[in-house]
């Protein structure tokens, strides 16, 4: 798996990327936690629950499926009261969010793979390019010499492509506003 770090990132990034009046800090951090809550099977090793399995790590929680229906729940529980067009939005970000944890978890060397489409298939999957060290499991495994490694690999591989995406497309979005209020508006 990418660290804990890495998924928070991503999410962040894509968040800041589009402005949107919708994404206010706190969707931020929702947006955040949503790419975190995958890895809450990790403690199903701890209650016996086989890697491998459906709600193995990297199984259910890490699932296309898993994710849109998180999406759906904290938009219908916490933003029931906003239009549809800014509800559509925020379950796009929380989706996204939720979802590149499995993508993320893809591009590792470690593992036994993401299970996309569970439940429907429990096929585990990689990336074909697999370039970040898997982080290990648990807080106290994690710093040390490797921690350092998997953090410098992710800096490459994660954090690198995140902010040169984010600036890519805020690049775009000014150069378009600039744009758009440079052209006279086309008479109705």
């Amino acid at each position: 798996m990418a660290s804990a770090f890495s998924h928070a990132i991503v999410a962040l990034a894509m968040g800041k990327a589009v402005h949107s009046k919708q994404l206010s800090w706190r969707e931020l951090f929702l947006g955040a936690l949503c790419s975190v809550v995958p890895d809450f099977d990790v403690a199903g090793l701890y209650l016996g629950i086989q890697y491998g399995e459906v709600w193995g790590h990297r199984g259910l929680t890490h699932s296309i499926v898993f994710a849109a229906l998180f999406a759906a729940s904290l938009v219908t529980l916490w933003y029931r009261g906003k239009d549809r067009a800014a509800m559509m939005g925020l379950f796009l970000y929380f989706f996204l969010c939720t979802a590149s944890h499995g993508v993320l978890d893809a591009m590792t060397n470690g593992g036994l793979g993401v299970a996309f489409f569970s439940p429907f298939d429990t096929t585990r999957y990689f990336l074909p390019v697999r370039p970040v060290l898997v982080s290990p499991i648990g807080i106290s495994e994690f710093f040390n010499e490797y921690g350092v490694r998997v953090l410098a690999s992710e800096a490459i591989w994660i954090w690198l492509p995140s902010g040169v995406a984010f600036l890519v497309l805020r690049v775009v979005q000014r150069l378009w506003l600039v744009k758009s209020v440079a052209s006279p508006s086309s008479p109705s």
